[in-house]
């Protein structure tokens, strides 16, 4: 039996792929790398992917090909863009941080880091005296942990240290604009990048579990951070506010009685509506043991489960789809934002919490259906939002919405289908959430990972690649761990 491992993904493929996305390319904005240069820049750049699922594949390099579109120059750097035409609502240049952390989560697999240093420095440095960009704040973020998470996969331990002063003033500022009395932090809708929502608001200063998770996390990714530094201090003062905030988000966002985590409405109390907002807390493993009963209600097809995805409201609320048609509404249709950060807090349940119950097949099945959805005139397509039956993108033809770049896809191959899990002691470690039975192989490649290349392989007799049978990291010809099954492994650590 052979034990080195195949070359590559077949180039070859990857090429008539992007071919046709060029070819089929109706926007005429360019940016930095125009789309003759776009194959080069994912040969260089990209981890590569390949499965028996000719969808997820073709979806996977489209979502890359489009990512790429929207890096832009500007006197301040590179950064990435949300929209690809200008918006009336964006800062300088047409950046928008609404999507900062889904933008740092998918480009932390990229091996050029540097423009990643450059975007978040544009937001600390682009203002008119050199300061904060105009309109940083106007969404709420979980930059600090999205860059922490970035650092366990470059293990850049310079560059997370030489942003830790910065970050902790911004922690500071976002306590002075969006604390209330009780502890909590309050957003409008609008400015959670979620306009016209049941449980939402344009005036009132609702708690809403997305900032407050968002806050939770970035309190703990800086004290993660100030324990590299050595700043114990700062280690005791942010875990302590880490652990009053998620204490508050329990007592106070928890409907103990529909199980469920809720907006506060400050004028009238908790909301009747359970919405996908509910499972942001998971995305940063915050809630405590004994709420998992809330991840029923996702494949209650009354409730969140619809034929074209995951919809944003309680299917059964009489709000649900009441605000209007493409005016942003949050009131149930499905968001590519929502799903991504949906299937981010599944897979922590299913990995994290014993009591989950819901399966891998679930978030599987999901993720095909987002797969499925990338799609307009039988073209890959990402948009802004769609209707929950058909899938219909509710934005049409409108130019705005043409390669939306607001949700993530290949950090949820990367971290949730193969299961890549960046670790801060630089092992590796698999957790496929590919449930067993459904492929017999699959191989990503090009990894970069704290200064190392990997391939990762699945071949469940040996018989595609052959090559060993099973699951199995490779550097180069060395082969750092291997399973039978597709199952959680671990690098033996030195």
């Amino acid at each position: 039996m052979v034990l080195t491992p195949p070359t590559s993904v077949d180039h070859n493929l990857i090429r008539r792929l992007v071919d046709e996305f060029n070819q089929d390319d109706r926007c005429p904005v360019i940016n930095l790398i125009p789309n003759s240069e776009s194959f080069d820049w994912i040969l260089d750049q990209c981890p590569l992917f390949d499965c028996p699922d000719p969808q997820i594949r073709t979806i996977y390099y489209f979502r890359w090909w489009v990512y790429r579109k929207h890096i832009k120059r500007t006197p301040h750097g590179r950064i990435v863009t949300e929209f690809i035409t200008p918006v009336s609502h964006a800062s300088s240049y047409n950046a928008i941080s609404c999507a900062l952390g889904l933008h740092l989560a998918e480009g932390r697999w990229l091996a050029d880091q540097t423009l990643l240093n450059e975007y978040v420095n544009f937001w600390f440095t682009a203002g008119e005296t050199g300061g904060l960009a105009r309109k940083f704040h106007n969404y709420s973020s979980w930059l600090h942990w999205a860059e922490w998470q970035r650092y366990l996969v470059t293990g850049d331990r310079s560059y997370i240290l030489s942003q830790f002063d910065r970050f902790v003033a911004d922690y500071e500022l976002w306590e002075a604009e969006k604390r209330l009395p009780n502890g909590l932090f309050w957003q409008y809708d609008v400015r959670d990048g979620m306009e016209e929502s049941i449980s939402g608001s344009r005036i009132h200063k609702n708690a809403r579990p997305t900032i407050n998770s968002y806050m939770y996390a970035n309190a703990i990714a800086l004290a993660r951070i100030a324990r590299l530094a050595g700043r114990a201090d700062l280690v005791e003062r942010f875990e302590e506010k880490a652990q009053t905030l998620r204490k508050l988000v329990h007592e106070h966002l928890w409907d103990e009685k529909d199980s469920f985590f809720k907006a506060q409405k400050d004028e009238n109390g908790l909301s009747d509506a359970r919405e996908l907002i509910g499972y942001i807390p998971w995305c940063f493993n915050l809630p405590y043991s004994g709420t998992e009963s809330a991840w029923k209600y996702l494949v209650d097809e009354k409730c969140f489960w619809a034929p074209a995805g995951l919809t944003t409201a309680d299917r059964s609320h009489p709000m649900f789809r009441s605000h209007g048609v493409g005016q942003c509404e949050w009131d149930g249709a499905v968001w590519p934002f929502a799903t991504s950060q949906t299937l981010i807090a599944l897979a922590n349940a299913l990995r994290n919490y014993a009591s989950c119950c819901l399966t891998r097949e679930t978030w599987f099945k999901a993720f095909q259906t987002y797969t499925a959805s990338h799609v307009m005139y039988d073209k890959p397509y990402i948009g802004e939002y769609h209707d929950e039956i058909m899938g219909l993108w509710l934005k049409g033809d409108n130019p705005r919405s043409i390669h939306y770049n607001h949700s993530t896809f290949a950090d949820l191959v990367i971290h949730g289908l193969v299961g890549f899990i960046p670790r801060e002691d630089g092992l590796v470690e698999l957790d496929p959430l590919l449930p067993s039975g459904l492929w017999d192989w699959f191989i990503l490649d090009n990894i970069h990972y704290q200064g190392r290349t990997l391939k990762v392989i699945w071949d469940r007799d040996g018989s595609h690649f052959g090559t060993m049978p099973g699951l199995s990291v490779w550097q180069g010809n060395q082969r750092l761990i291997h399973s039978e099954q597709l199952t959680r492994t671990l690098e033996e650590g030195p």
